[in-house]
């Protein structure tokens, strides 16, 4: 049973020029990292109550402050990620915690959510 439709999986391949095993990769790599980045956001807008750039929304005297980025070790090799934070320090991402820096493994998972069709 495939999660994909052939025709997913064809866009996939044309839209990421993948001709070779290692531009499928290098496709699932940069796949994976803008999961994870979508993931944060979406972390912290849970934490703060808002979406970003949705000021009428906001009901907390906390707010986005930048990013900080971060290095990490993933079964596609190491990668920088930027972490979201929040005016106040008070933001705890879970899918990439605070002082770890291996998150080899989350991978499968990631893939899977984006196969069944979860959007960001």
């Amino acid at each position: 049973m495939s999660l994909l439709t052939k025709e997913q999986l064809r866009n996939f391949i044309s839209e990421n020029n993948i001709q070779s095993i290692p531009d499928l990769y290098t496709s699932l790599k940069n796949l994976f990292k803008d999961t994870i980045q979508e993931m944060l956001e979406a972390e912290l807008s849970t934490e703060l109550g808002y979406e970003r750039y949705d000021k009428k929304d906001k009901d907390t005297q906390n707010s986005r402050n930048g990013y900080s980025q971060k290095t990490v070790k993933t079964q596609f090799g190491e990668m920088e990620i930027d972490i979201p934070r929040d005016r106040q320090g008070e933001f705890e991402p879970k899918i990439v915690p605070k002082y770890k820096r291996d998150i080899s493994g989350i991978e499968e998972k990631v893939i899977a959510l984006y196969a069944r069709g979860m959007s960001t």
